[in-house]
């Protein structure tokens, strides 16, 4: 099994062209894994974890419902936003700014193959990477992502989830609210649930900006402990 993790830092990107990549690479590892079956091979499957920033959109996977984009196309536009149906798990979100998105394309047989244990562990990375900075937050039953206030009038998501999986090979996957404009979310019913709030980390630590480079390290520091990865970093800025 290969648990090195490749690892790319894209920058601010357009989120088609990010979509695009992802999916190249998706297939690339998915193609390998289908000629290794057919010709009786073992030529090890490659993983990547791709961070990105948005410029402003928003994302509807397949079990969403449109209706939760309170915007028209003219009201998009005006707000400088996107919109895309997208092929991941899950309901609508915003990416945009001063958010952390992280995108790992792994061949789950070489970690294990079970996409709610997947689940869990992104989760719980955000966990730990946000106890780092004093914030007890956690799961919400029923409700996929991290959450601070749970259990009380007062919770609210600073990080989704959402994935696709095709012969245990993932794709698309978290987005950390850190320095977020969280106005942006006003214009939707985020992940599709109702009457509950969204929070950056800036705004939960109480200061106007959080080096969002130190809050990448954290997370790759508990992404790689959960998983019992490597990264590979020669690749981190010359995708």
């Amino acid at each position: 099994m290969n648990k090195t993790i490749q690892l790319q830092d894209l920058g601010l990107q357009d989120y088609k062209t990010t979509w695009e990549y992802q999916e190249e690479l998706f297939r690339g590892v998915v193609d390998l894994k289908i000629k290794n079956r057919r010709e009786e091979t073992t030529v090890q499957t490659p993983n990547y974890f791709l961070f990105v920033e948005h410029p402003h959109v928003y994302t509807l996977g397949k079990s969403g419902d449109v209706s939760h984009l309170l915007l028209t196309e003219k009201q998009l536009e005006a707000k400088g936003a996107t919109f895309y149906k997208i092929n991941r798990g899950g309901d609508i979100t915003y990416h945009g700014p001063g958010q952390i998105v992280g995108y790992p394309i792994l061949d789950l047989d070489n970690f294990f193959t079970d996409i709610h244990q997947y689940l869990r562990l992104l989760e719980e990375a955000i966990i730990l990477t946000l106890r780092e900075y004093g914030l007890e937050c956690g799961r919400s039953e029923g409700e996929t992502g991290v959450w601070l206030g749970v259990g009380t009038p007062f919770a609210r998501k600073i990080c989704a989830l959402g994935v696709r999986a095709s012969r245990w090979v993932t794709m698309h996957g978290l987005a950390l609210n850190v320095n977020v404009d969280l106005g942006y979310f006003d214009n939707i019913i985020p992940c599709g649930i109702r009457g509950k709030a969204v929070t950056s980390l800036n705004v939960e630590l109480g200061v106007e900006k959080v080096n969002e480079a130190e809050v990448k390290t954290k997370i790759l520091n508990h992404f790689s402990y959960l998983f019992e990865a490597t990264f590979d970093t020669s690749e981190i800025n010359n995708p």
